[in-house]
């Protein structure tokens, strides 16, 4: 909570279009750091196999011969309490009343059909690498109240986690912590090499972290493009330490503090547009300062904070406090054209 003041900024930074490469990577390729490390390929080469409910999901990631086995589950219908239910096996590691990606690698979990929607269930994931989930509705999930599942995370990664592509998702909440509810996108414990791309952020106390302390600075490598956040209290995302890359997402109606880089991040931040936001960048609720670098971004009647001893804004004069160095290739679309 801060009682300082406000000042109203509306600046736009018109850019062409930024190409970095020959070409983007083809269409169901992993992109952006999820991309690097070798590549997040999922379930790729291995059996494609159809599940309509948790229990399935489960069954199929067990009834490989191996945990590495690559697998490919198509999922369809609603995915809840009443249908997931834990299986056991030696390629797996499940738990009732959450999709539980533990201790495995090659997998890929996509909707299909008329769609898959996982109602209050989240999807963790724990000491787990190279990871597809395409195409899934998430909603719901609390950490109090009932039913719970996964923390109150849509989804979740920790301990040792490496290579995982999240694409074309809806993440809802339906309030903040008072209402039994975290994050929707949470990373922490040495979580590394992650892309979130083209999914949509809404309703939520918490967008999303990196690191869940001041001292969890062992992940990063994360990047965030062409994604719709809206109607947010805070975190979108939060990072301490690492790197995140935030290019082309839309960021709508963010009540307290938007990209919040801190204890040591560095943020590159590209094309943004937002709109109806306050503190869309800088470094809140803490004296451990991260940095950004930016660059085309849109600020639409976006409020900035005085700056204080826990706050630092990185507005109402947006300017680099460092550089970032990306290794992949991407390529930047017109800023107006983000919403």
């Amino acid at each position: 909570t801060s009682t300082s003041t406000s000042t109203t900024t509306s600046t736009t930074t018109t850019t062409s279009t930024t190409t970095t490469s020959n070409q983007n990577p083809p269409s169901g390729a992993a992109t952006g750091y999820a991309s690097q490390n070798g590549g997040t390929t999922g379930g790729r080469g291995g059996a494609t196999v159809r599940a309509t409910s948790g229990t399935q999901i489960h069954q199929a990631l067990c009834g490989r011969a191996g945990s590495s086995t690559p697998i490919t589950i198509e999922v369809e219908g609603t995915i809840n309490h009443g249908n997931t239910t834990k299986v056991s096996g030696e390629s797996c590691s499940t738990a009732a009343g959450v999709i539980e990606l533990k201790q495995i690698s090659n997998v890929t979990i996509i909707g299909v059909g008329s769609g898959a929607v996982f109602d209050q269930l989240g999807i963790h994931i724990r000491d787990s690498r190279n990871i597809i989930i395409r195409n899934v509705t998430i909603r719901n999930v609390k950490k109090s109240g009932s039913p719970t599942s996964n923390g109150g995370d849509a989804i979740g990664m920790e301990s040792g986690v490496r290579n995982v592509w999240v694409d074309h998702t809806t993440l809802l909440a339906s309030g903040g912590e008072s209402e039994g509810y975290d994050g929707l996108f949470d990373m922490k414990d040495d979580t590394q090499y992650v892309t979130l791309s083209y999914s949509t952020l809404r309703n939520s106390g918490r967008g999303g972290l990196v690191g869940s302390s001041e001292s969890d600075r062992s992940n990063g490598f994360v990047t965030y493009h062409h994604n719709l956040y809206q109607n947010i209290d805070s975190r979108t995302p939060l990072l301490r330490g690492g790197i995140g890359h935030m290019y082309n997402n839309h960021y709508l109606d963010i009540h307290e503090s938007g990209i919040n880089s801190r204890a040591g991040a560095r943020a590159k931040v590209e094309n943004n547009y937002f709109k109806d936001v306050h503190d869309a960048l800088g470094t809140f609720y803490t004296s451990e300062a991260g940095y950004w670098q930016v660059s085309g971004n849109t600020f639409d009647n976006v409020t900035w904070s005085t700056p204080g001893s826990d706050t630092n804004p990185a507005g109402p004069d947006v300017k680099s406090t460092t550089t970032v160095s990306i290794p992949y290739a991407y390529t930047l679309d017109q800023t107006t054209c983000v919403p």
